[in-house]
């Protein structure tokens, strides 16, 4: 596991956005001053996790400072809407994932249009997501939490980053299809869902890989299977959803880094 979260870290640190943000954009006269870099979660989640590293290898290149800025809520609403009002100079950046796409869909009334109110800057990373347990759930396998789950209809609880987010998707698929009954609590941010998980507050979680594996890897969570269609080649021990029984299933997140619509060029180029 600790193997799988380095790759995905060194995946990271060599995404596009550095070297546009090193080379072409520096030599433009620009960043004169920070930049503020807004990730719509609560700290210590997967974004917000994706974003401290991103910020700290573009502050290095451009040489100069990265201000993240958490703005969670809505399951990511808030604090995209807070970046599609902001000013499209450049100075202002949204690092997020998969529910800026889904959420038009899934909520009556966003603050936000995903596709006239930013421009694409990269994309960082797809990842999959880990079926984690707590360590007092009497299940070691999908295949035992399913008929944990048949036997207690609305006892097992999973958390989430609120309504709509990727784990939260993740874990009604695993319902439908295993045709169980979880109960779900939503959080403001994947670091609270965390939180609950590993305080046992609620029985699992479809967090994020780079989320999840210092927790597996210490023995405070307890890893189930992988969301992706195939193992990981970093976790071959680790088997997917779709081999322990749900034929099909796969989920997985993506990140991504966007500006206020109308960024000049230079800056997104």
């Amino acid at each position: 596991m600790k193997r799988s979260y380095r790759r995905f870290v060194q995946v990271l640190s060599a995404v596009p956005l550095l070297a546009a943000a090193g080379g072409h954009v520096a030599a433009q006269g620009y960043p004169t001053d920070p930049i503020r870099m807004i990730v719509p979660f609560g700290a210590g989640g997967g974004v917000d996790t994706m974003a401290r590293i991103l910020g700290q290898k573009l502050a290095d290149s451009i040489g100069k400072s990265i201000v993240i800025e958490n703005r969670g809520g809505a399951n990511g609403n808030i604090g995209t809407g807070i970046a599609a009002k902001a000013p499209n100079d450049g100075y202002t950046l949204l690092l997020t994932g998969a529910g800026f796409v889904t959420n038009p869909s899934l909520y009556s009334k966003v603050p936000f249009n995903p596709v006239k109110d930013f421009d694409p800057i990269s994309l960082l990373a797809l990842a999959p997501n880990i079926l984690v347990a707590h360590p007092s759930l009497p299940a070691k396998s999908v295949a035992q939490l399913v008929s944990l789950a048949k036997a207690r209809p609305g006892e097992v609880h999973y958390g989430s980053a609120g309504s709509g987010s990727t784990p939260h998707l993740a874990a009604e698929l695993f319902k439908t299809m295993a045709k169980v009954d979880l109960l779900h609590v939503p959080y403001k941010g994947s670091g609270s869902a965390l939180t609950g998980v590993l305080s046992g507050e609620v029985s699992i979680m479809f967090p994020a890989a780079i989320f999840a594996v210092p927790h597996v890897t210490s023995g405070r969570l307890r890893a189930l299977a992988v969301t992706s269609a195939l193992r990981l080649p970093t976790t071959p021990e680790l088997p997917t959803i779709a081999e322990s029984g749900l034929k099909g299933y796969e989920s997985s997140q993506w990140y991504g880094v966007l500006a206020p619509a109308g960024t000049p060029n230079d800056i997104l180029n």
